[in-house]
């Protein structure tokens, strides 16, 4: 196979929750529905923006168990499996595969700083017992350790199930590393910008779409970037770019920035609770009239 399993535009979705902090299926649903009418290509769930380093093993099963039967594969649906530790990773494996996710992202162990090889080894124990394809995802600034484009290479060689990497890092290079390694040896091994700013460098230099979180609550920017590029549009290319250069000031308002993704989204006009889980905080209205002038510039509100 030369062609990538899953490509295109992948927004990360944040799971939307009650005052209380349980699940709101109402918000959810109209967030999942809001993005299948996007257009985006596919849907992943519990990832960073999902929450799921605040959430109980329980809470995470409900969210995913939830959003697969709802999307009811109008979309593919990728599910975040990571744990610390490699027996609760498989084990978060196995349910998605129980309840008919399409595939897995995982997130290499964070706390424990481990060996590249314990990294290897990692992925390859749950390689071998999760029965889902398997996007890795690198996000160094989090995990405290980098997949070095050596190490995704050996995966990717060495495990068919392994089809992808999401690859956030603020830098293209490490990007461009990765397709240079491991596109001549595994051509469908899909390489995509965890960062919304590098999806289109990232396409241009022969990447596959991207995680932008901006997808949530202005799907047309990064869509449209992708629709134009395979279309070879450089005058939208150059003028869809330009609007989403304001986006990535607005992630850095909040850490972690899920109350700024879940804002955008209301504003842009869908009705969902904005609550996050503690330890993240609500925005300010300071830092909430700083979304909307961000969000008016790119044409997403009034």
């Amino acid at each position: 196979m030369t062609i990538p399993l899953f490509k295109g535009i992948i927004p990360p979705v944040p799971t939307i929750l009650n005052q209380e902090g349980k699940l709101d299926k109402s918000g959810m649903g109209r967030i999942i529905d809001h993005l299948i009418a996007s257009k985006v290509d596919v849907l992943f769930f519990l990832g960073s923006a999902g929450e799921f380093s605040q959430m109980s093993a329980d809470m995470r099963k409900e969210v995913a168990e939830f959003c697969v039967k709802y999307t009811n594969h109008r979309l593919p649906t990728l599910i975040g499996i990571a744990a610390p530790g490699t027996e609760e990773t498989i084990h978060f494996g196995h349910h998605a595969k129980a309840i008919g996710a399409a595939g897995t992202v995982l997130v290499n162990p964070y706390y424990a700083i481990l060996t590249e090889e314990n990294i290897y080894n990692y992925y390859k124990s749950v390689a071998g017992e999760v029965e889902l394809p398997i996007i890795l995802y690198n996000f160094p600034a989090l995990t405290g350790q980098d997949l070095s484009p050596a190490l995704v290479k050996r995966l990717a060689l060495e495990f068919p199930s392994i089809v992808g990497i999401k690859d956030t890092v603020d830098s293209m290079r490490h990007i461009r590393d990765i397709i240079l390694a491991v596109k001549p040896v595994r051509p469908d091994f899909a390489v995509y910008a965890g960062f919304d700013e590098y999806l289109l460098d990232t396409l241009i230099i022969g990447g596959d779409g991207g995680f932008p979180s901006s997808a949530n609550f202005a799907p047309y920017l990064t869509k449209g970037i992708y629709r134009a590029f395979q279309e070879q549009d450089g005058n939208r290319l150059i003028e869809l770019q330009k609007l989403l250069s304001y986006i990535p000031p607005i992630f850095s308002l909040e850490s972690p920035f899920y109350s700024v993704v879940k804002e955008a989204v209301k504003m842009s006009g869908i009705d969902i609770s904005t609550y996050v889980l503690p330890p993240a905080a609500p925005l300010t209205e300071a830092k909430k009239a700083l979304v909307k002038e961000a969000l008016q510039r790119i044409g997403a509100v009034q």
